[in-house]
């Protein structure tokens, strides 16, 4: 398990850890049920983050600093997806064409715009959240659960293309799956206030949900900017949610 950890930390923060042992393709797909434990953890670095800021900076720019603080730790994995989604959607007249750009390592209007209003109100929930205590548990919570939704889309959607991360990633079984999501959820309910818990949870299998769904019609499938994608909308839900349950 702790190899399996060590996977999925390098994969998805750029932490200065050794580098994992030689995997083979499909390996990441077994260290899956560890993705909410990293949520976890980059969750934390954003919430000592805003601890510390909050000290000597009013709420709204204490949660800039937390945000900046995870985004540094997974070196913009996720947003990166989120954008490069948004412009191959958003751009794309077919299959061939969203995944062409995709690829693309440039950013379009579409994706400038998505990441922006993502940045936005996931800023706003915690400056409007403003307790240390509070951010604390919406931070860690929405983290967990959005990582936990990954493994759900890699398990339903086939890879796009026979290439790339979404291919090479493999095909995680149910029973891991649904580990990750019970993981996901569990820390939510320690988390967070029932009431909250549960929108959060929600908010959250919405968010993935309904990229799982964009994707599946746009595409056919998933890759790797759609499991960051899917990561970005459910940790944004999950966050609006805990407002809305205060």
């Amino acid at each position: 398990m702790l190899a399996r950890l060590h996977l999925a930390v390098a994969f998805l923060t750029r932490l200065p850890l050794p580098p994992p042992a030689e995997w083979p393709p499909g390996s990441l797909a077994l260290a899956v049920p560890t993705f909410p434990l990293v949520g976890l953890l980059v969750g934390g670095i954003g919430t000592a983050a805003y601890a510390c800021a909050h000290m000597l900076l009013p709420p709204s720019l204490a949660a800039v600093l937390a945000l900046a603080a995870t985004i540094a730790t997974t070196g913009g994995l996720h947003e990166d997806g989120l954008a490069d989604v948004a412009d191959g959607f958003g751009g794309g007249a077919d299959k061939e064409r969203k995944l062409a750009i995709m690829k693309d390592s440039r950013i379009g209007s579409f994706g400038v715009v998505a990441v922006a209003v993502g940045l936005m109100l996931r800023a706003g929930t915690l400056a409007q959240l403003a307790s240390p205590g509070q951010v604390a548990g919406a931070l860690l919570a929405a983290h967990a659960l959005a990582r936990a939704a990954m493994p759900a889309l890699m398990r339903i959607l086939p890879p796009a293309r026979d290439t790339g991360l979404g291919a090479a990633a493999g095909r995680p079984t149910l029973a891991a799956a649904g580990l990750a999501a019970g993981i996901g959820v569990g820390a939510a309910l320690l988390l967070l206030p029932s009431a909250a818990a549960v929108a959060a949870i929600l908010g959250a299998a919405i968010g993935a949900a309904a990229v799982a769904l964009l994707a599946w019609r746009q595409i056919g499938g998933q890759t790797g900017d759609v499991l960051g994608a899917a990561e970005q909308v459910a940790e944004t839900l999950a966050m609006l949610a805990v407002v809305a349950a205060a």
